[in-house]
């Protein structure tokens, strides 16, 4: 087959869509030896990683550059719906999670992360919320493949979009990450003041659906001044600015790098996932995969995803978030029996799963 796929938000460092997008350009280049890809990138500021673009030609793929920002896209194919990329004669192409260009002359699947933007309209970004909305508009006319990041994202499309069932592919995306060693846990708790502190980690974007307005609340209620709470993400919108004056023993790491953030997952007493309404969850993968005892919300994607290997809670609660927490901090047998099944269950998520289940969707459809 010859495969086309939008990779332009790749560029989104500290994302759920970002980490997506660059494991699965990777799973592409690591498995497929047989079909022909063209990968299309746009950006106005950011540049695609030099390697990543040497391992696309080392391949002897195709890689599409423009020069344009996301928001002329978004208009151009989900506002007028017009003015369609140039690109070879395709099997397949495979649309972003921003822009749905029109493509009359060839197949198009698409991924579809969550549908947060319908469930909690008031913790998205309006920008965000009309962008997905005009988007899943075209989505729902002319794609011929939904790849689901999991069954509770195709039950919503299902049931609050009316999408075909028939055309919705659940895939769960893969995680694989490296253990970091030693040295290198000491030097990033050393560089975040770390080194003498127990602490609990939450990760994820700085914005209203991560709810961490409420897990700061719940975090007070510990009562445990020893024990620190630490949040890593980059900064979205509405962040934690109400909350300032009640943040005594928090520290916000801002974004970080993939390296330091394993050595964090791996070196935290507990990690804790509170987000309103996720897809997919990379957070918790990754987390259960280095061994860190995890709770996390009872919602979405998250509670198949736990599956038996995390505490739940309900996120709108603090009081439940708190005694949770509370659990896990006090119960040294509870966290060890956690890390032992987080570890197994992340086996589930790989990368080369992912691919295999795409590329037979694409095949039989």
């Amino acid at each position: 087959m010859k495969i086309g796929i939008d990779i332009s938000q790749i560029v989104y460092e500290g994302t759920g869509v970002s980490r997506f997008t660059k494991g699965l350009i990777e799973a592409i280049l690591k498995y497929d030896n047989i079909n022909e890809w063209v990968f299309f990138f746009s950006s106005l500021r950011e540049n695609l990683d030099v390697g990543i673009e040497k391992k696309i030609e080392n391949k002897g793929h195709k890689l599409i550059k423009w020069k344009l920002p996301p928001t002329l896209l978004s208009f151009l194919w989900n506002d007028l719906h017009h003015f369609p990329p140039s690109l070879p004669d395709l099997d397949w192409f495979i649309t972003s999670d921003w822009t749905e260009p029109p493509l009359p002359d060839m197949k198009k699947a698409t991924v579809i992360h969550d549908l947060a933007y319908v469930r909690y309209p008031e913790t998205v970004h309006e920008t965000i919320r009309k962008t997905q909305e005009k988007r899943l508009n075209w989505v729902k006319k002319e794609s011929q493949m939904i790849f689901a990041d999991s069954e509770s994202t195709k039950n919503d499309l299902v049931e609050l979009l009316s999408f075909p069932n028939k055309h919705i592919l659940v895939n769960y995306p893969g995680v694989e990450i490296l253990k970091p060693s030693k040295n290198h846990i000491e030097d990033v708790l050393k560089k975040h003041e770390l080194t003498n502190t127990e602490f609990i980690l939450t990760v994820g974007k700085l914005e209203p659906r991560k709810n961490f307005e409420r897990l700061i609340q719940a975090y007070q209620k510990l009562h445990n001044p020893e024990i620190q709470l630490v949040i890593v993400g980059p900064e979205g919108w509405n962040n934690l600015k109400n909350l300032k004056s009640q943040m005594s023993n928090v520290k916000i790491l801002g974004l970080v790098s993939d390296e330091e953030l394993y050595s964090l997952y791996s070196s935290c007493l507990i990690f804790v996932y509170p987000s309103l309404w996720e897809g997919f969850g990379y957070p918790l993968i990754e987390a259960m995969q280095l061994g860190a005892p995890s709770a996390c919300s009872k919602t979405s994607s998250l509670a198949e995803i736990g599956d038996k290997a995390v505490l739940f809670f309900n996120p709108e609660d603090t009081d439940d978030i708190a005694k949770k927490m509370g659990e896990l901090v006090n119960s040294n047998t509870l966290r060890n029996s956690l890390e032992s099944k987080g570890k197994e269950r992340s086996k589930a998520f790989t990368w080369e799963k992912y691919y295999n289940t795409m590329i037979e969707g694409l095949q039989e459809s």
